[in-house]
């Protein structure tokens, strides 16, 4: 059975995600992927993490965990919700592009 991670980043990383995922499913009512399949997906995915509480921001991740149809939706979903998340959830939004910066800092 595999480890499920449930550290402070991961759960951090979830609310992320949510965040994310309700701020696109909000403008876009028919995507390929409904809206709690897309986000159970994400979850589990962050529950096997390999990295656990290391885990980089999917951007800078290695390993790219995700199907291609939900990394395809999930890919759409960051591009418009990223530059949203300064409106909606700004502290969110300052602490993943924080995070983000660390990873590129820590790959160099």
């Amino acid at each position: 059975m595999v480890k499920k991670n449930n550290g402070p980043k991961i759960k951090e990383e979830k609310r992320t995600i949510i965040a994310m995922i309700d701020i696109y499913y909000k403008k876009h009512k028919e995507p390929a992927i409904d809206k709690q399949t897309l986000l159970s997906y994400s979850q589990l995915r962050l529950d096997v993490c390999r990295f656990g509480e290391e885990k980089p921001t999917c951007k800078q991740c290695p390993v790219h965990c995700y199907r291609p149809d939900y990394k395809e939706q999930m890919k759409q979903v960051m591009r418009y919700s990223g530059p949203r998340m300064l409106l909606y959830h700004p502290i969110l939004a300052v602490k993943h592009l924080l995070k983000e910066n660390k990873s590129k800092k820590i790959k160099v």
